[in-house]
């Protein structure tokens, strides 16, 4: 697991917009899937929208709070949940174990790639129904993974941001590395130089593949960072996450 259930992301400097709207919502996928979500808007949106893809816990409130943060910014950002085709559309009715490995692990390996792109769909069009049309992905852990996943032409994405999203083939199936023959949307990605999850020559690879694909990209390595290093309680890596913080933001005002 990525992040602890009480973490919460860091705050660098001040808020420019009230928020408008910050509630859940549920959305249905094309398969008639109703899964949870998270909307938070600014008053007055001034970039990009943004698609939160949270790590494999799913929804938590780590995620809800970097939406608000990300809209205080001045971006409407969505996140959305994973597993509303086996345990509900509503996260906060699941039990607590659910949010620890064996609980959650039965589920996690019901997700196929499938539905995965079907929600991610249902909550693009969400966002793009609301705010601007420009919808960057930013996922972390998984959610990285799942963010270069979606800088695939298909989602029409100005832009995929990822925190330590292993990007390589696991168990046989196809990573971001192995699917990033002609991807369309440039990528950001953030790595802690002490990840013990995913090793240096993984990221290399991805470097590599992106680079042969012709896909504008920037990898931004920490060094001593572990892989969760964008925490409040992280105290240690602070610079780390504030570095990345304000290279985020500058990469979605250029996304517009």
């Amino acid at each position: 697991m990525c992040y602890d259930p009480d973490a919460a992301p860091p705050a660098f400097g001040p808020a420019l917009w009230p928020l408008a709207e910050a509630a859940p919502l549920t959305l249905t996928s094309a398969d008639g899937t109703g899964f949870g979500a998270f909307l938070a808007r600014p008053e007055v949106a001034t970039g990009a929208s943004v698609l939160v893809l949270p790590d494999n816990r799913g929804l938590s409130p780590f995620y809800r709070q970097t939406a608000a943060r990300l809209a205080e910014q001045g971006h409407p950002a969505l996140v959305l949940d994973y597993y509303g085709r086996t345990a509900g559309a509503d996260p906060e009715k699941r039990p607590a174990e659910f949010g620890e490995l064996p609980g959650l692990l039965p589920h996690l390996l019901a997700l196929t790639p499938e539905g995965l792109d079907a929600d991610i769909t249902a909550a693009l069009d969400r966002l793009r129904a609301t705010g601007p049309a420009e919808v960057v992905a930013l996922g972390f852990c998984f959610g990285g993974r799942q963010a270069f996943r979606a800088a695939a032409p298909r989602f029409g994405l100005a832009g995929a941001v990822g925190f330590y999203g292993y990007p390589g083939a696991i168990n046989g199936a196809p990573g971001p590395t192995q699917l990033a023959a002609a991807p369309a949307a440039p990528v950001l990605a953030f790595w802690g130089g002490a990840d013990e999850h995913i090793p240096a020559a993984a990221v290399e690879d991805f470097d590599a593949a992106l680079t042969a694909a012709g896909c504008p990209h920037e990898f931004v390595t920490y060094p001593g960072a572990p892989h969760n290093f964008f925490e409040l309680s992280a105290a240690a890596h602070a610079a780390a996450a504030r570095d990345s913080w304000q290279r985020l933001l500058e990469f979605l005002r250029r996304a517009r």
